[in-house]
């Protein structure tokens, strides 16, 4: 098999598509008409989605334009089909909409957006992803605040000891975290360190092990639109509009109610 494709038209920034395989896992790629042509005639290309192990998988459409599924066994074994939908309602922008009414942050705890996980061995409930840069203004307090609701963090101030393995801690960290929580700032985008734990984050979503929760601390829309528009399209919370501690409310009452 080559590869299959699913011309889904016309379809508005903050669409969803939900692509159900059946079969082995696969490569699955939300490409715009000009990445798909660029995928066909084996140029560079960028795409939503990623190699899916467990679906259905729902997929944010970044941006208005014609838009395309692709499905492939690129560096896989096996065969795979796929059945491709648009979901009836977008997602609603950050200002607008709790975490608690987002489908993809309302798993319980042995659930993952693709199904029903029968162990779920995480220490945590929550990896805090940000720049030391960031700490006193809003980092350190969120932990403290979410640890006094009952929550387990992984904050690197709890975690790590001196003569710790910083790489080895934070892989740890990020596996054994059920929701991943970014703060995303213009530190954030500049440092080495957030965009390794972000990189994490996002393979863990992708593959339905984790949830992100996207913080924006003293960062524009367009500043995290030219970083990452997937990140961009995701519900968030903003600084400048809600206090450390009613985001620290939000978020515990989101994971105490799937506990």
């Amino acid at each position: 098999m080559k590869y299959l494709v699913y011309d889904l038209k016309q379809l508005k920034r903050g669409e969803r598509v939900q692509v159900t395989l059946s079969g082995n896992a696969a490569n699955v790629c939300l490409m715009d008409s000009s990445n798909y042509s660029n995928y066909k005639s084996g140029r560079s290309y960028r795409y939503v989605g990623g190699l899916i192990k467990r679906s259905p998988v729902v997929l944010g459409v970044p941006n208005s334009g014609h838009w395309y599924v692709t499905v492939d066994m690129k560096g896989l074994r096996g065969t795979t089909n796929a059945s491709v939908k648009v979901l009836p309602s977008a997602l609603p922008t950050y200002q607008e909409t709790p975490l608690s009414s987002v489908p993809s942050l309302v798993q319980g705890r042995n659930e993952t957006p693709f199904g029903i996980v029968e162990d779920d061995e995480r220490e945590f409930d929550v990896f805090i992803s940000h720049a030391s840069d960031d700490k006193d203004s809003v980092v350190k307090p969120l932990a403290f605040a979410l640890r006094d609701a009952g929550l387990k963090v992984w904050y690197d101030d709890f975690e790590l000891k001196i003569g710790d393995s910083l790489r080895q801690k934070i892989d740890k960290g990020l596996a054994k975290s059920r929701f991943g929580i970014v703060v995303l700032s213009r530190n954030f985008i500049k440092k080495g360190w957030t965009n390794y734990e972000l990189d994490g984050i996002i393979t863990r979503m992708v593959s339905g092990e984790q949830v992100l929760l996207p913080i924006w601390h003293e960062i524009t829309k367009k500043e995290v639109m030219d970083f990452s528009p997937s990140i961009a399209d995701r519900v968030a919370r903003n600084t400048s509009l809600f206090t450390v501690e009613e985001i620290a409310v939000e978020i515990s009452d989101l994971i105490h109610g799937n506990a």
